[in-house]
């Protein structure tokens, strides 16, 4: 099939925004509101003949096959033309056809695809869906590990009319059964026989299923309508090309080509519509904003691509650059991701906070096997690496001997962590602790936080080298806004979104869709946060997380929770607990090392935890020696942590009164974290509820005494 660009040239479907540059002006008021000056509804643009959009009365859709208004300007970023997946695809095909999309190793070499092979291997999976019996505005269901398959059956289904639809590979057969009832998923595309019996359990109950896909490995079983991948693109061989054309041509950008379903920490998960215009428009300003550049850029996929952040970063923003995109080995998290990063050297990085963690802590072990004058140039460096990254993110030059820490130390563990050429480390999809955070800079690392959602089609806000704040997720990239939202005296309210990365809405759910979009266009997050006078956004809790007290007070628990395990390293995951409650109080979770084939956690302690141990004079090195207060040295040195973090809130009414260490650390298979390991607060609740209602069954302690000292229950 020959590339061919599709330009759309939209004079309708458009709901304008006019400001300057694009943006709305004076949006942010006292009372959070925004001004009908500023995002205009005028029904005037609706009665004209659109060309290249669908006619649309609305922001919002819940219908698989609706249409939307987009939220433009007539000048700056929102002015640009509206254009489909398929166009951006075939730009970057013209531009470099035969320069490296991606590439999987395989028996130890690696497997490349040009942009060329990229793009013919899409259409080929877009055919052999159509043979299937695909049909417009269905699902084509993906679970497995990133991998070239992944990005073809994605693209595929989107060419082919279809939406692109990610499962995680956590899902249970019933959770992989609500996604594919949900967006009536005509074919589902498997990695291995693992995830294939997930479906073959629940296929008699998916009516619109009529295929099953499985992508490595040979199938164990033959059964009418399932096929290898090498058998499903022979599929399409006599599907001809004007049938796909036609399928490509009848797309336009205000309709929906990717469902996202959220991880489901608070009920059953939502299948967020993204449109074409929200993937293209999203894709070309947040990398011009992050000073992404053409041909140049190298990635390495191990997120969860069913996560919108994988998909923006290792498929759709690398599709607008020309980037190329390698695959980390199925077992990246157990061990492997460092050996790949050396490999491949990308230029940008995503890891959520637990990733960057894990690092830290091997460093920091590394570390502490040092000797010497090894040692003390090694503590010499890092504090010169902290000092100077703050003067970098204050306008300041760095210390005299940044150049020399650089080449001595820096510029080796840069290499070692095969980051040597990585200019962007972000971090992401979770709150970072700030010890975390400045570890980073002392070694010159310094890690940038993002900040978005499933529904703002993954960034909103991105810190950068040369304009970040520590504790901050940065600024709004050109074309959206920020509006907070009944601010209180601290300018604290909830986080809304304006842009057009602003999702379509929710599929088949129009009281969820209403509730998270109003009618002036704004996307409610649900957090809350606040901005400085610079434009620097900061993320303080969730409004369905915060604690209000029986005494009334309402009281964000991220912060508390990250203060007591920056106060106490030994501890992996807090949990504050005290909603119409009289009193605070936490669960606590050692950090132990985790199963590399299951990821659920053993008995067995890290190194930092044991460190700890030892520091305080225990012995200690599992995890069941050290919980509920089996060993004293450590309830002692934990109270003592907890003490302290209480010195440092807010008001008395956030002090933790009791506390609790369980034996075991939360984790995706016991059910306590969400596939982008967010805590799941209600299930937390529900596991626990019978030590929870234990914290409540006496008085909190009294003040001058310790819990310790009046409970055996901390």
């Amino acid at each position: 099939m020959s590339v061919a660009t599709d330009n759309h040239t939209p004079t309708n479907g458009i709901h304008a925004a006019k400001g300057a540059n694009g943006a709305m002006n004076g949006v942010l008021k006292e009372n959070g509101g925004v001004s009908t000056a500023d995002i205009n509804v005028s029904l005037g643009k609706k009665g004209m003949t659109p060309a290249g959009l669908l006619p649309a009365d609305s922001l919002m859709t819940w219908q698989a096959d609706g249409a939307v208004q987009l939220r433009m300007s007539e000048t700056g970023a929102l002015s640009s033309p509206p254009e489909t997946v398929h166009a951006m695809f075939t730009r970057a095909v013209k531009n470099y056809p035969n320069h490296i999309a991606m590439g999987v190793k395989r028996n130890e070499v690696w497997v490349k695809w040009t942009y060329q092979q990229y793009y013919d291997d899409c259409c080929r999976a877009a055919k052999s869906f159509i043979k299937l019996g695909l049909e417009r505005f269905h699902g084509v269901g993906i679970v497995g590990f990133n991998s070239p398959e992944w990005f073809l059956g994605h693209i595929g289904a989107i060419l082919a009319g279809g939406f692109g639809v990610g499962i995680y590979t956590t899902n249970n057969a019933e959770a992989c059964r609500y996604v594919a009832e949900s967006c009536e998923a005509n074919v589902i595309v498997v990695e291995n026989n693992v995830q294939l019996q997930k479906i073959l359990k629940v296929w008699d109950k998916l009516p619109h299923l009529k295929a099953v896909v499985q992508y490595t490995g040979a199938l164990e079983q033959k059964r009418p309508n399932l096929y290898t991948w090498e058998e499903f693109l022979q599929l399409g061989c006599d599907v001809g090309d004007k049938v796909l054309e036609d399928r490509i041509s009848a797309q336009v950008p205000n309709q929906c080509c990717v469902l996202i379903y959220t991880s489901g920490t608070t009920g059953n998960p939502k299948g967020a519509m993204l449109s074409h215009d929200n993937i293209t428009w999203t894709a070309r300003y947040a990398s011009e904003y992050a000073g992404l550049k053409m041909g140049k850029e190298v990635s390495v996929s191990y997120l969860p691509l069913s996560h919108v952040a994988g998909q923006m970063l290792d498929i759709f923003a690398p599709m607008f650059n020309a980037g190329s995109t390698y695959f980390a080995q199925p077992d990246a998290l157990k061990g492997t991701l460092v050996q790949t990063l050396k490999e491949v050297r990308p230029t940008g990085l995503l890891g959520v906070p637990r990733v960057w963690e894990k690092i830290a802590e091997k460093l920091q072990a590394i570390g502490r096997e040092s000797r010497g004058m090894k040692k003390k140039i090694g503590a010499w460096a890092k504090g010169i690496g902290l000092s100077g990254n703050m003067n970098i993110m204050k306008g300041q030059s760095p210390p005299w001997g940044w150049t020399i820490a650089n080449v001595v130390v820096f510029k080796n563990i840069r290499k070692a962590l095969g980051l040597d050429r990585c200019r962007l480390q972000f971090s992401g999809a979770a709150p970072i602790a700030m010890e975390t955070l400045q570890y980073f800079m002392s070694i010159n690392v310094p890690l940038y936080e993002l900040y978005g959602m499933s529904e703002s089609t993954g960034p909103h806000t991105m810190a950068l080298p040369h304009h970040f704040r520590l504790g901050s997720c940065g600024s709004e990239f050109p074309g959206v806004t920020t509006v907070i939202k009944n601010a209180d005296d601290e300018g604290i309210g909830e986080v809304c979104f304006y842009g057009r990365h602003v999702f379509m809405g929710y599929l088949k759910m129009e009281d969820k869709t209403r509730e998270a979009l109003d009618e002036e266009g704004l996307l409610h997050s649900g957090d809350l946060g606040k901005k400085d006078q610079e434009g620097f956004l900061f993320i303080t809790g969730r409004i369905k997380e915060l604690i209000i007290t029986a005494g009334g007070e309402n009281i964000p628990p991220v912060l508390i929770e990250d203060t007591v395990k920056e106060e106490l390293p030994i501890i992996s995951n807090a949990m504050l607990i005290g909603d119409k409650r009289k009193f605070l109080s936490c669960l606590l979770t050692p950090k132990v090392e985790m199963d590399p084939e299951t990821g659920a956690p053993t008995d067995n302690l890290t190194p930092q935890a044991i460190e700890f141990c030892r520091q305080v004079g225990s012995q200690a090195t599992k995890a069941s020696q050290i919980s509920e207060g089996q060993d004293t040295l450590i309830t002692e040195a934990i109270q003592a942590g907890i003490t302290r973090a209480n010195k440092r809130a807010a008001s008395r009414a956030q002090n933790i009164q009791k506390w609790l260490l369980l034996q075991q650390d939360f984790s995706i298979p016991g059910g306590e974290l969400g596939p982008t390991l967010k805590l799941r607060r209600p299930i937390v609740n529900k596991m626990y509820a019978e030590t929870i209602d234990k914290f409540y069954a006496e008085p909190a302690p009294t003040p001058g005494t310790t819990p310790m000292e009046e409970t055996k229950l901390r």
